[in-house]
């Protein structure tokens, strides 16, 4: 006899298992289907455990920095198999953790690989046994991987994906990084900072592509100061491969070639969707440029068939994951007043040293639109809690719609703005006017005054510079 419910969401990252937890809450009977850890990608092999990794290379950092501090310390040093250990340790943690919420919201977790059948049914296949389930409604939440280039193809030894990244045996004297991306920045950072010479190449014209211009000038600085090679224009052609080295060809847009020979390579050139065997030509997904398509709700366009996540397509972050999960579980359950998902509102963060985030739109973009703008910035040498910390390099950068006040997009540099951002995004969320924000108070002594001073300045009325 076929097992029934009333949801079975496949994939269990953080799109589908916040999905599965808010269809649980409101009522519905829940089943998971996930063919490796419980977590996915972002718990196990992505955002977590490369913060983990970026901590360590924290730490090591102000480790340098001890006699600015009144410290000193003798033989520092540092074990890369021990902070890989640490590393996979949170994840298997936060994995555990995820496996508890299942059982306490009683969601049955199902393991194997799920294939659409059609009429609301799906098979699962594990070791060599197939299993048939049925729903009213199936999420789909597998995720995406590492692209491949034709060429540059990761092969986890002398080319390393994200994973293989994640886990060096050792640390490489030398690197090249293909992508400068979040991800590719941040494994750039993350290796910079223990000791490897990095070359990062960017096909754009600037590292951190999507960033403002402005915020991703200020970090490519940063980054040379750090000793890092930024090669931007410029497109990896070929790689050589020794028995433990690797030659890159890099060519730039005016046909300029240059070779570099480095211990290793770190493809980082953007991701696909996990649409295969899946079934969905059977039941009539349609899928575009590796993702499914879906409407503003999530909805496929089949009935009773969802996506959300990186396999329904940009932004690839996972709480843009999360709030479509909560999104498609309230839509399927008929939860009255549910809004569609403002992805103009969806905060970005990147965890190098220094960190960048931002929510809305660049400078640029807002120009582009046809807005007439004002413009803040408030650089963090003139914030007192950022001197006291050592950390005076970043800034922030507000965009106002000059007609109405809006805050159109908010822009940030430095240290722990992965944090502070949430304060314009919450701003952006309620619309809040220039007015709004500077009525509002910001403690001191805290970083988050940099963004008062930015809204300030955009009128003309900053304090501290």
């Amino acid at each position: 006899m076929t097992q029934s419910y009333d949801v079975i969401v496949i994939g269990s990252g953080p799109g589908g298992y916040v999905c599965a937890i808010r269809a649980a809450q409101l009522g519905k009977s829940v089943a998971i289907v996930e063919r490796e850890a419980l977590g996915g990608i972002c718990l196990n092999w992505g955002c977590i455990p490369t913060k983990a990794l970026l901590r360590s290379a924290e730490v090591w950092h102000l480790l340098h920095r001890l006699e600015e501090f009144g410290m000193s310390a003798d033989n520092a040093r540092f074990d890369v198999n021990a902070i890989v250990k640490r590393s996979r340790k949170v994840a298997t943690q936060l994995s555990g953790g995820v496996k508890f919420l299942m059982k306490k919201n009683k969601i049955t977790v199902i393991d194997g690989e799920a294939k659409l059948l059609g009429q609301g049914k799906i098979a699962v296949a594990k070791d060599g046994k197939t299993t048939e389930y049925a729903a009213k409604d199936i999420v789909l939440a597998t995720g995406a991987r590492a692209r491949a280039l034709p060429g540059l193809e990761p092969d986890g030894k002398l080319v390393w994906s994200y994973r293989e990244a994640m886990v060096p045996p050792s640390m490489p004297k030398s690197l090249l990084v293909i992508g400068s991306g979040a991800i590719g920045i941040e494994f750039a950072s993350f290796f910079n900072t223990l000791g490897a010479k990095t070359t990062v190449v960017e096909v754009m014209d600037r590292v951190l592509p999507v960033e403002d211009e402005e915020i991703a000038a200020f970090a490519a600085k940063q980054f040379k100061k750090q000793g890092m090679t930024l090669i931007t224009g410029a497109s990896v052609t070929k790689l050589d491969k020794a028995a433990d080295s690797v030659t890159a060809t890099i060519k730039t847009k005016d046909g300029k070639e240059q070779q570099i020979t480095v211990d290793r390579v770190i493809s980082a050139v953007g991701i696909v969707g996990n649409v295969e065997n899946l079934g969905l030509e059977t039941v009539g997904v349609k899928v575009e440029k590796t993702h499914v398509v879906i409407d503003k709700w999530g909805a496929t366009g089949v009935t009773g068939v969802w996506a959300i996540g990186d396999i329904a397509g940009p932004p690839w972050l996972a709480h843009k994951a999360s709030h479509e999960g909560i999104i498609v579980a309230e839509r399927i359950a008929g939860v009255k007043g549910v809004h569609p998902l403002d992805v103009s509102k969806i905060p970005g963060c990147t965890y190098c040293t220094p960190q960048v985030a931002s929510v809305g739109l660049t400078e640029a973009a807002a120009k582009a639109k046809g807005y007439d703008v004002k413009v803040g910035r408030f650089p963090f040498i003139g914030n007192g809690k950022a001197i006291a910390l050592g950390e005076t390099d970043g800034m922030a950068k507000t965009v106002f719609d000059a007609k109405t006040g809006e805050l159109l997009g908010a822009h940030m540099v430095g240290a722990e703005v992965t944090e502070l951002i949430q304060g314009y995004t919450i701003a952006r969320t309620l619309e809040a006017t220039e007015s709004d924000l500077m009525t509002s108070v910001f403690p001191h002594p805290t970083l988050s005054e940099v963004m008062g001073e930015a809204v300030l300045d955009a009128y003309g009325r900053v304090i501290h510079t």
